[in-house]
This record gives C-alpha cells, sequence and structure tokens, in this order.
C-alpha cells in the first residue's frame, strides 16, 4: 500500500520543517558523521526527484538554509557574519561535504552561540529597564524576508526595540504567567539553554537537516535519536490531545489536528494557532515560547485522561497579545472517529421546495485501519454509507474533504472508481522521467447523480488527487477555498544504516539515523501537475483558510509545477459542468447577501493588510484600542448572530457505519448546526475558562452554501433531463 502525504499523520510529523528554528535532538559519533554527510549527499544527488547535483548553486543555497535555521528571524548574525561566511563557505560546502569534512558547520554555530549569550545578557538588561509605551515606534513581527542587521550596532536597535514590543505585549495579556520582566527574563534564558543544549555534534545534524531541505521542504535528515523517537511518536501516537506541531518563529506551532482526536473534537484549537505556554492539571503555566519543540510535545503529552491546559494565540488574532486558554483532556484517538461519516439532509430553499441532500465528511484516505478481519478502507466506508444515502433517494451527493491531509494513493483511485467508468486517475513520474498510469480498473459506477466537492487550503495530496479526478472526468463540481494544499509529490524514508558500506561501519557502529527523499511527482490525467498549483475550486468561497500563507506554496524550495502529456479518458459532463457558469453567479450574489461571509471577508481583509504591515506598535494607547476593538467585533458578530438566528432550514439525520452495519432503519435526528461541527470553522477566540459546550456553535457558511450549490444543481439536473428529453432542444455548451 502507498501513501502519499500523512501515512497516517507520519509524513507531517517526520517532515517537521523546523525551517525557522534551531530545534533537534540527537547526537553522531565524530568517527563517522562526515561519512553519514557523504552518504545523505549521495542519495539526494542520485535518488532525489530533481537529481540536482551538490554544486556550487547548491553549496550556496545550504549555507542560507542553515543560517536561517539557526537564526530564524534575521536577529543575531548580522550581514557581516553573512558576508563573510559567504566569502569562505558559499561555494565550497559542496566539495567539503563530498570530502567528509564539516567543520563548516561547527563554525557558525559556534558564532551563534556567542550571539546569543550576548544578546541575552544584554536584552535582560534592557527588560529591567522602564518604558512609558507612549512612543510612536513600530516593531517589524516577522523579518525572515528582512535584510540582516548591518551591524551589531544595527542590531543592538532592533532589540531595544524589540524588548520594548515583547514586554508591552506581556503587560496587556490579560493571562499573564507572572510579571513582563520575569517572563521574558525566563524566556531569554530557556532561549540560550536551547542553544547551548546543541553544542558537540547536534549542530551537525541540523547542518545535515539544512542539507536536505535545500532540496525541497518534504524531503529531510533524521538524526538517531530523532529516528527514534519519531518511532516512538509513532506508537503513542493515537494518544494525546491530538495536533501535529512544528517550531516556527519561535513559537510551536499547530499544524494540524487529528481527525477524531480530542483537539478536534473540542474544536477550540485551530490550525494556525501559536502555543506560547503549557500547564498540566491546575498548576501554574511554564512559558514555552523559544523552547525547544521535543521538550514542549513532553509536557503536552501525558496520560489517559488527564487534563493540559494550553496559552495560545489564535490563528486570526490580530495582536499577539490577544491569547486565549484551552483546557483538554487527553484521550486515545478512536479509529472510529477518523472514520468516513455521512448525514441525510433535507434543506428548504426559499420556495419552500425540498431538496434531499446526502453529505459524506472524509477525515483521511485510509486503509486497513483494523488490524484483524476485512481490511479497512476509505472505499469500502464510503460504498457502504453511499447505499444508504441511495436508499434514502437521495439528489444529490456532498464529499467534504476539508482538513483531508491525505493518505492512500490506492484508495485515492478506488474512490475515484465509484464515480466514473474505469480509466486513469492520476500519472506518477520518477526522476527518470518514466510515468505511471495508476487506473481504476473496475467499469461499474456506484453512485450517477449530480456531485459536489468541497475542499481548501487543507485538503492535500490524495484529496487533490480525488477532486481533480472529479473535476477533470466532468464528475462534480469542485467547491471551496481558491486552491487546494499544493502537495503533489512522494517520499519515502531510506535507512542510512542499511545503505552505508561495510567496510566504513562494523556491527559496534553507532546508528546514522535516515533520510527522507522525494522520488515522485503526481499529475492529473488532464496533463498538469498538483504541485504548487493544487486544485482551483470552479466556485470558490470566501474562507478563512484561504491565504497565501497555508500551502505548498509557503514553503521554501518548494519543488515548481508542471505537466505532461495529458491520457486519453472519457468525459462525463453532467449538469454542473453545462452550468456552472450560473451556479456561480447564483452563488456570487447570494455570499454578497450573507452576513456570515461578510465576517469571513473582513477578517481576511484584516488579515492580508496585517501581513502586508508587518509591524506592530510600541504605544499602550493605540495597542488598547486595536484590542477592545477586536472585542467589541466579537461580541458584536454574536448579538446579530443572536438576533438572526439560523440560515439554513433543514431537518438532519445522522448516518454512521454503525447504522449502516446494523442496517437500522430509524436515523437519530440531529441539529444542523451543532458542536461537532464547530472543527470546520475559524470561529473568533474563546475567554479563559469558557465552556464551549455551553455556547451556541458557530455557523459553517462553507457548509451552508455549499448546501445551496447541491440544491441548484439538482434543479439544473432535472432541467437536463427534461430538455434531454427533447429531441429538438440543445444542451448549453460548457463553459
Amino acid at each position: 500500500m502507498r501513501h502519499i502525504t500523512k501515512s497516517a499523520i507520519l509524513a507531517v510529523i517526520a517532515t517537521a520543517l523546523l525551517w525557522q528554528a534551531p530545534v533537534f535532538a540527537g547526537k553522531l559519533n565524530p568517527e563517522v558523521e562526515g561519512r553519514v554527510a557523504l552518504a545523505v549527499a549521495n542519495w539526494l544527488q542520485q535518488a532525489h526527484y530533481s537529481r540536482q547535483k551538490l554544486d556550487d548553486e547548491m553549496s550556496a543555497k545550504l549555507l542560507a538554509t542553515y543560517l536561517e535555521l539557526l537564526d530564524y528571524n534575521k536577529l543575531y548574525f548580522t550581514q557581516e557574519d553573512v558576508d563573510e561566511f559567504s566569502q569562505k563557505y558559499g561555494d565550497k560546502l559542496d566539495d567539503m561535504i563530498l570530502r567528509g569534512d564539516l567543520s563548516p558547520s561547527r563554525e557558525i554555530f559556534q558564532r551563534f552561540l556567542d550571539r546569543v549569550q550576548s544578546r541575552v545578557e544584554s536584552n535582560k538588561k534592557l527588560a529591567a529597564e522602564k518604558y512609558d509605551f507612549q512612543g510612536n515606534r513600530s516593531v517589524e513581527l516577522n523579518r525572515q524576508k528582512s535584510p540582516w542587521p548591518k551591524n551589531l550596532a544595527e542590531a543592538d536597535q532592533l532589540w531595544r526595540d524589540r524588548v520594548e514590543a515583547e514586554l508591552l505585549q506581556e503587560e496587556l495579556s490579560e493571562l499573564k504567567l507572572r510579571t513582563p520582566q520575569e517572563t521574558l527574563t525566563r524566556r531569554y534564558d530557556q532561549f540560550l539553554k536551547n542553544v547551548k543544549e546543541m553544542e558537540g555534534e547536534d549542530e551537525v545534524s541540523t547542518f545535515l537537516k539544512a542539507l536536505a531541505l535545500s532540496y525541497d521542504p518534504h524531503s529531510d535528515y533524521m538524526s538517531p535519536s530523532e529516528m527514534e523517537n519519531f518511532q516512538i511518536s509513532m506508537k503513542l501516537s493515537l494518544v494525546g490531545i491530538g495536533a501535529v506541531l512544528r517550531s516556527e518563529d519561535g513559537y510551536v506551532k499547530i499544524m494540524e489536528l487529528v481527525p477524531g482526536g480530542p483537539a478536534d473534537k473540542d474544536g477550540r484549537l485551530k490550525v494556525g494557532d501559536r502555543i506560547i505556554g503549557v500547564a498540566q492539571g491546575d498548576e501554574d503555566f511554564e512559558d514555552v515560547i523559544d523552547m525547544k519543540l521535543d521538550k514542549v510535545v513532553e509536557k503536552i503529552r501525558g496520560k489517559k485522561d488527564t487534563s493540559v491546559r494550553l496559552q495560545v494565540i489564535p490563528s486570526d488574532a490580530d495582536d499577539p497579545s490577544n491569547r486565549s486558554v484551552v483546557e483538554i483532556s487527553r484521550d486515545k484517538v478512536q479509529l472510529k472517529d477518523q472514520e468516513a461519516k455521512a448525514e441525510l439532509l433535507d434543506v428548504k430553499g426559499p420556495d419552500g421546495k425540498i431538496s434531499r441532500i446526502g453529505w459524506i465528511s472524509l477525515p483521511s484516505f485510509y486503509a486497513n485501519m483494523s488490524g484483524s478481519g476485512e481490511p479497512k478502507s476509505t472505499t469500502t466506508d464510503v460504498t457502504a454509507l453511499l447505499e444508504r444515502l441511495k436508499k434514502e433517494n437521495i439528489e444529490g451527493l456532498v464529499i467534504d474533504l476539508r482538513k483531508d491531509g491525505g493518505g492512500s494513493l490506492e484508495e485515492a483511485i478506488n474512490l475515484s472508481g465509484l464515480f466514473i467508468e474505469s480509466g486513469p486517475v492520476v500519472l506518477a513520474k520518477d526522476p527518470s522521467g518514466n510515468i505511471t498510469n495508476n487506473i481504476d480498473k473496475n467499469p461499474s459506477i456506484a453512485y450517477t447523480g449530480p456531485m459536489v466537492v468541497v475542499m481548501n487550503r487543507l485538503s492535500a495530496s490524495a484529496s487533490e488527487i480525488f477532486a481533480a479526478a472529479m473535476q477533470d472526468y466532468g464528475r462534480a463540481v469542485v467547491v471551496g477555498d481558491e486552491r487546494s494544499f499544493g502537495k503533489g509529490t512522494v517520499q519515502t524514508v531510506q535507512d542510512l544504516d542499511r545503505s552505508m558500506s561495510l567496510p566504513f561501519f562494523n556491527s559496534n557502529r553507532p546508528p546514522a539515523g535516515a533520510i527522507k527523499l522525494t522520488i515522485q511527482k503526481f499529475y492529473r490525467v488532464s496533463g498538469g501537475s498538483t504541485q504548487l498549483n493544487g486544485v482551483e475550486s470552479d466556485i470558490v468561497l470566501p474562507s478563512r483558510t484561504d491565504s497565501p500563507k497555508i500551502g505548498e506554496g509557503a514553503f521554501k524550495n518548494p519543488l515548481g509545477y508542471d505537466e505532461v502529456a495529458p491520457v486519453p479518458f472519457k468525459r462525463s459532463p453532467n449538469a454542473g459542468e453545462l452550468f456552472v457558469a450560473e451556479l456561480r453567479e447564483r452563488s456570487a450574489r447570494r455570499i454578497a447577501a450573507d452576513p456570515e461571509f461578510l465576517y469571513v471577508s473582513e477578517d481576511m481583509q484584516r488579515f492580508r493588510e496585517r501581513l502586508e504591515k508587518n509591524t506592530i506598535s510600541t504605544n499602550m494607547d493605540a495597542r488598547k484600542k486595536e484590542l477592545a476593538d477586536d472585542k467589541s467585533r466579537t461580541e458584536g458578530r454574536k448579538a446579530e448572530r443572536l438576533a438572526r438566528g439560523p440560515i439554513i432550514d433543514a431537518k438532519v439525520w445522522q448516518v454512521t457505519l454503525d447504522d449502516v452495519n446494523n442496517n437500522r432503519q430509524d436515523l437519530e435526528v440531529v441539529a444542523y448546526e451543532r458542536e461537532r461541527d464547530k472543527k470546520y470553522d475559524d470561529p473568533e477566540e474563546e475567554g479563559e475558562g469558557s465552556d464551549p459546550k455551553d455556547k451556541t456553535p458557530e455557523p459553517d457558511p462553507i457548509r451552508n452554501e455549499s448546501l445551496r450549490i447541491m440544491a441548484d444543481l439538482i434543479e439544473f439536473n432535472s432541467t437536463k433531463k427534461t430538455v434531454s428529453a427533447n429531441p429538438e432542444a440543445k444542451l448549453p455548451v460548457a463553459e
């Protein structure tokens, strides 16, 4: 079985994408590190999809990547340091690695450690000074695209402003761990401790990681202890809060919520939230900014039924001082929570007409989830749910792929086969240019009615393959974010111990770690790659996840988009394809009148402005006003929702696999807007101590509009059949 993204959640955790923080664990024996580096370099040159040689160009890219891994926000090194290292090693790292000489990594790291030690001492003195926070200065939030400070004097001024901004941020927070001065002092000491713990051989491991990441963001080097921790994580991956984390800008950032996990069920944590504090049960919070990722993970993990509190900066917060506390009970993720689920909805339109719609939510493309009996698979489960929905006489079907990060390639192919006649589904190209045509060989079709596929920027890999196939075959209308994630590559993990030649390594040698390599790219049957560009929606709906900061393009060194020759396939244009222009026009009119989409548009506009501005004021009055405006806006929206009432008039029956397997005739009636649906939203932050169970669930405008589009599609499908019955009538020409 081939897995193309998560592989459950393996690829996300393994890749980690530690572009922005010196987070690393694991030491290589000095006697073997040179040979390990040579092995990593050879694997990258010979087996990586790009077949890029380790030459002078890659040497310069490696140097830049290593410097940014260590100093993610360009605050410790100066341009003088960078120029010195570039002149000394910019076109030589390739030759030195191939000789097994890793001395540059130690020299650069020692300079970084010296800079950090000096800076921490001076910053602690700055934090002890008095500030009136009445100036008009602004501080740059994210300096990754900014130039390095020219010299130490310019770095001093950057840090003076930054320390003032950090003190004000802590002063304004309603959720203080301790005094602002104490918080910053502890934070700086913790960062210095983290860096010192890298001394010795750890910086070499980070250097090799930088080498792999210079090829593409999904290739990676894992040190021996990282590999061991990775294997342990997989054994324990179903216990905890169910969140995949990475380090970014000194914060631990939520990259993914495991479907059915405690955090996913709770609904308050969102992808993009930044964790700044962790507390065990009722104990005091511990500041985790600039703390090593593995240490933060250890604090969040714990035994089943124990409680952990997380202090987070919400992903959509306009001000880093805006924080919330989320308490979650650690639990085991039940496999049933990751299964496909369905709903049967009777949706009443403005004219009073009822449209009966089936809705299938797909958290991932899973296979063989059970260890015994019949193999568990997405296709088998969707088929069972679909058969029950058809018995209930659905007129249209929605497949919800939002936040579906992928999984099994076979399942993406087989699921596509439920809705098309036999034919090609996806093409795969290897480094030699050989193309594999992955074909659905089953001529039967499980469902022939109108379809809508809902996706967003978090729909990746297998999700993109399925959505692209439905779009290329003209089988479904794709709605949601402007485009999907854009991960169109395949990785494999190579154990270096097994590949390194025995003359250099005996049975007592220390482990060498592993390398994860990108080895293939995927292409649609129409010829275009899903890499980088993703799948574009036929109908774009305003969404808080629709940001260029999410997706393959947000990473450094992504492989590019390209095309191959299309392969023959039989299109099956339906009413959705024929009437897509009218569907889009009707949707646009509704979106313009929908207050929930107005909220989304307002939020996204502020988000874009914040990204473009990329600064924060050191004036307390200005910051207080911004926070007050945020609070007023949140409360105003709550009041408006309460006065407005539900936007969609629908009766909903829940359809589970247990219902299907036990042949239950009476399905459970559930509320249309209910707590389970909160995981699809990005609601405004909750206050400390708030209980989401006591609150009205946030509306899901994407779901609302997808149902309206499906109702239109059902209407058009009926029109198509009526027109087709008249031999003299002509169907509209497809757009």
